[in-house]
């Protein structure tokens, strides 16, 4: 098989999975970034006691509309998001190794989620930070051109509020996917002990890859959650009189710390989990069954 086919089967795959990521795990995604931005302080929205009580509220002031505020930019940006990732780390993984058939190291598999990381930020800032301003856009005051309104009122620049911890996250990536290769490679190995089959992709079912992905999030989650907290509160649209909740990044990590604590970075983590850990499980079934429909059909070419 070429380079080129592998790394289009792969971005493919990683595409559909993170379309279906999305539209399964959504209304979570919507409760999450409000409470993120709940600081005690200022805020737009009523108090949430807790994730159902948020949705219950959601729904009952804002309609499903409101839970889906954000829809199109999410999926645009997760689709492409998880297509780029999935090339890009597929593509550093070809690069690190002399041939495909020889397993790499933890510190190669690190290197190549922290690259593909890295990129994806770059490309798809502006997206997440549109899907942020529609997400808390006041239920009386919404503008159907985020875009536009963001470009007349700050400027091009405002796309990319949010970027340093957005980089940052690129260790969520990392530490991800090197616990899912490295716990498959042990589950694939102790598989392999009790039964002869022609490679892994026989060996694992859609279980096995619903317990990797979510037991790799869950670990990526409680290390780097802070970082989510930090750009969502950066990406906050400025007030009516164009002044900034936070001047940056750096003012974000301040403020939380001096009012809310260690508690003010952890805001909104239960919504999150309860999204990312299914969400992540549903990504990985998808994308390993996606390669295995498109390896027959490579072996048929």
């Amino acid at each position: 098989m070429s380079l080129s086919q592998w790394q289009w089967e792969t971005a493919t795959a990683g595409a559909v999975a993170g379309f279906a990521t999305v539209a399964a795990m959504y209304p979570l995604d919507i409760v999450r970034t409000r409470f993120q931005v709940n600081d005690g302080r200022v805020t737009n929205f009523p108090a949430y006691k807790n994730t159902a009580h948020a949705i219950f509220t959601i729904t009952r002031l804002e309609g499903l509309k409101g839970l889906y505020a954000g829809f199109l930019p999410a999926v645009l940006g997760s689709t492409v998001s998880w297509g780029l990732y999935f090339f890009f780390y597929g593509r550093a993984k070809q690069r690190y190794s002399k041939n495909r058939e020889e397993k790499l190291s933890s510190g190669h598999h690190l290197a190549s989620a922290a690259e593909a990381g890295a990129l994806v930020s770059l490309c798809t800032n502006p997206i997440w930070l549109i899907k942020t301003r529609l997400q808390l856009q006041n239920p009386l005051h919404q503008s159907r051109h985020a875009l536009r309104t963001i470009l007349r009122e700050e400027g091009w620049t405002a796309l990319y509020r949010g970027l340093g911890p957005g980089l940052l996250m690129v260790s969520h990536g990392a530490i991800q996917f090197t616990a899912y290769e490295e716990l498959r490679r042990i589950m694939v190995d102790y598989k392999e002990k009790k039964q002869k089959s022609e490679g892994a992709s026989n060996l694992l079912n859609s279980f096995d890859y619903a317990l990797l992905g979510g037991s790799s999030k869950i670990a990526a989650i409680l290390i780097t959650y802070p970082f989510q907290v930090i750009r969502t509160r950066a990406q906050q649209r400025p007030s009516k009189e164009g002044i900034p909740r936070y001047m940056n990044s750096w003012h974000v990590v301040k403020e939380t710390a001096r009012f809310e604590g260690i508690r003010g970075f952890y805001k909104g983590i239960t919504p999150n989990l309860l999204k990312n850990v299914p969400a992540s499980s549903i990504t990985f079934i998808v994308y390993e069954n996606v390669l295995k429909l498109l390896r027959p059909k490579r072996r048929n070419d």
